[in-house]
């Protein structure tokens, strides 16, 4: 499912219009984004959270020439899914 179909899906099932849907959708994703810019996290009880954890550098290799590179260190998004989420797909 891309955007423009989940998009088509939350206006269907709210009884909305497709743009107050991907007005919703966009808050919703900026909201996120925003948070977790500043450290914080976001839970949705049921679905799962989001947060921010930190990848130290380390060494890494260049496919094509084998060479050895330094890869820096990055703040990286995590998703861990609920327990709603997990039963529902099991």
């Amino acid at each position: 499912m891309n955007k423009s179909e989940l998009v088509e899906h939350i206006a269907k099932n709210a009884d909305i219009s497709k743009a107050a849907a991907a007005r919703a959708l966009d808050s919703t994703i900026t909201a996120i984004r925003t948070t977790l810019k500043k450290g914080g996290t976001v839970s949705l009880v049921g679905f799962g959270s989001f947060a921010v954890t930190k990848r130290p550098a380390r060494k890494g290799r260049n496919p094509r020439t084998g060479a050895e590179i330094k890869i820096k260190a990055a703040k990286v998004p995590k998703f861990r899914p609920g327990k709603g989420l997990k039963d529902a797909l099991n």
